[in-house]
């Protein structure tokens, strides 16, 4: 099964986003995207910390304020 997303958060441009999900087994994540304009396939994985598990959401989402510059400059 996928992940299922728990809440988006964009980045001032609405050219990245970041997801926190939580998983079948109860860990939490997130995972950071872009979007470019001219690039027709709309939002693309950077593949950076989707892999990175957490005991709950709200871990999981400060770390994505720590790892993702644009989200602690935010305060999402």
């Amino acid at each position: 099964m996928a992940n299922r997303i728990l809440s988006s958060h964009d980045s001032p441009g609405a050219d990245r986003c970041v997801d926190v999900f939580v998983r079948d087994d109860g860990s939490f994540g997130f995972e950071e995207y872009r979007r470019d304009p001219e690039d027709l396939r709309g939002w693309q994985c950077l593949n950076r910390y989707g892999r990175l598990a957490f005991p709950t959401e709200a871990e999981a989402r400060e770390a994505a304020k720590s790892a993702v510059p644009w989200m602690s400059e935010d305060a999402q």
